[in-house]
């Protein structure tokens, strides 16, 4: 090798060209950093009490005027927690306001407590009442946002602590040890305030639409519908890359299994749509699985979804999806699909279907989309997607045309990484106006439609109770460990005081800051006698996060 590399040395020289390079290469690797992920759980709440004269607000953050009540002053704009009521409950308050996120909700240590109701005197932490009698009873709607990266959550406990107080002659009568019995003489519930209203909600009878987005977007990388190159497995189906379809066909699948699994009384259809292909005009939307309480069969319309997807947006038979041959690849050449996404459409396909539901009954349409409506120029007359969901909204005296006229619907909408003004202004309750932040859901990151496709299912459901026992019991289970683990996705079958926090069906809380709402009430019975007189109950509380990678939700080893 040295000889050769002399006689090429020697060519060189002979024929004049010294130094000259034929060839050069350079490689550079400028700027280079690491930056450390993010955890940061953000708390807000909204607490109520009710001392005989009907609930009041207490203390709330953030609190912008310092009243009680949750508010803050956007841009000059204020917005209140009594601006959110939940129009379907009579003994609703409000909701804690679905616009704060990890941008606006300041640190818990500027917090103001407000003051006791009965006594006024200024409370210098979250909960501190000094004049509890027979029959009074509050409530503390928390709303977790956990931003940037995904982590476990545990709610928690500590210094729980009881004392007789100053033993009075009637306590000492029937309580002649003076023992501290406040803990268990108060009832409790801890629940997931799925619509953060400070109520538990029970279930109610509704008949529900899922409208897909079946646009190459969802599935093609072509078009950005590869998510990542993680495997995805679904229903045994294990994929080399997660699309997001795939995870539609996931959160959508888990939205089923748990109504299905909570026996709740529901109705359920899927329709889709996409846009036109190259060889016709008409919008390519469908009824997927008509209305139905027999929710396996809803389960089974939601199967492989890759390929019936597929089958939509090159031309196949919408009436019989799934007649390809072997699952479509994300990565292939997607020039010759349906273009544009028919939003409007879809929303007026549901909408036929939804009429053919149960009479009396609420009626939803849950929409998701990653992208604007098509303006399509077809054949048919365009449907506005704005349109149609106030056609939705406002039942058949409402109806704007194209739109057929249908009941009374309420509208969610979830935007998946796309324009999200159409679907923002889509989202909105039955017989109200759009552009509620309640029914719109806007994801950054599609690792997100499993949680919001549980959350949405939890609220057509019975709210799930953590613990319902006495006061004492459940700060001993919050303090006992770790506390008790939360589940990020309520659709999952988790239990949070029976299975082990490793335990699969136990997810973690996505990042972004997706509110999730945790509800503690208490209540002291009239019942309760002079054995309580001048008991007092101390206890800490609080939330403990950990990322979710390298982790696996076990939690640290010491007591909270």
């Amino acid at each position: 090798m040295l000889a050769g590399i002399g006689a090429v040395g020697l060519a060189s020289a002979g024929t004049g060209l010294g130094t000259s390079a034929f060839f050069s290469d350079e490689e550079e690797f400028v700027d280079n950093t690491l930056v450390a992920g993010e955890l940061d759980l953000l708390v807000d709440w909204q607490q109520t009490y009710d001392f005989g004269q009907g609930l009041q607000f207490v203390s709330a953050h953030p609190d912008h005027d310092g009243d009680g009540e949750q508010s803050i002053d956007v841009d000059g704009q204020v917005f209140k927690y009594s601006d959110y009521p939940d129009a379907d409950d009579e003994d609703s308050n409000g909701a804690n306001i679905p616009l704060l996120n990890c941008d606006n909700i300041p640190p818990t240590s500027e917090a103001d407590f407000g003051a006791d109701p009965v006594t006024g005197e200024a409370m210098d932490t979250l909960v501190q009442f000094t004049d509890v009698k027979p029959g009074d009873e509050g409530e503390i709607t928390f709303s977790l946002h956990l931003c940037d990266n995904p982590g476990y959550l545990w709610m928690q406990a500590d210094n729980v602590s009881e004392s007789g107080g100053v033993g009075t002659e009637p306590e000492l009568i029937v309580d002649p040890d003076n023992l501290g019995d406040l803990g268990d003489a108060i009832n409790a519930r801890l629940w997931y305030d799925e619509d953060c209203d400070n109520v538990y909600d029970p279930a109610a009878p509704v008949d529900i639409v899922l409208t897909l987005d079946f646009s190459g977007s969802m599935l093609y990388d072509q078009y950005g519908g590869v998510v990542n190159t993680d495997p995805i497995t679904i229903n045994g189906t294990t994929y080399t890359e997660t699309t997001k379809i795939d995870l539609v066909e996931l959160g959508a699948r888990q939205f089923v299994d748990f109504l299905q699994n909570a026996g709740a009384d529901v109705q359920v259809g899927v329709a889709y749509f996409d846009g036109e292909g190259s060889n016709d005009t008409q919008p390519r939307t469908g009824i997927l699985q008509p209305l139905t309480s027999n929710l396996p069969d809803v389960d089974s319309a939601l199967s492989n979804l890759r390929q019936k997807l597929a089958d939509v947006v090159t031309g196949g038979e919408p009436s019989s999806p799934g007649d390809g041959d072997g699952n479509p690849n994300p990565f292939s050449n997607a020039n010759g699909i349906a273009t544009g996404t028919y939003i409007g459409e879809g929303v007026d396909g549901a909408q036929t279907e939804l009429a053919n539901g149960r009479s009396g009954i609420e009626k939803q349409n849950i929409v998701l989309s990653d992208g604007e409506s098509f303006n399509g120029t077809g054949s048919t007359t365009f449907s506005s997607p704005t349109d149609a969901a106030a056609s939705a909204r406002a039942g058949p005296g409402g109806a704007i045309a194209p739109s057929p006229p249908s009941p009374e619907t309420s509208v969610y909408t979830i935007n998946v990484d796309g324009s999200a003004t159409t679907l923002e202004e889509m989202a909105g309750p039955a017989g109200g106006t759009g552009d509620d932040p309640v029914f719109f859901n806007d994801l950054d990151d599609p690792l997100n439609i499993p949680t919001v496709f549980g959350n949405l299912a939890a609220q057509d459901t019975q709210e799930k109770v953590i613990m319902e026992d006495t006061l004492a019991n459940v700060l001993a289970e919050l303090a006992d460990g770790n506390g008790i683990p939360l589940d990020g996705n309520r659709a999952t079958l988790y239990e949070e005081l029976a299975d082990p926090a490793t335990d699969p069906d136990r997810e973690a809380f996505r990042g972004d800051g997706v509110m999730h709402c945790i509800a503690l009430s208490w209540e002291l019975p009239f019942e309760v006698g002079n054995e309580i007189q001048g008991d007092s109950l101390g206890f800490d509380l609080g939330f403990y996060t950990e990322q979710e990678r390298h982790n696996d939700g076990s939690g640290t080893n010491t007591t909270a």
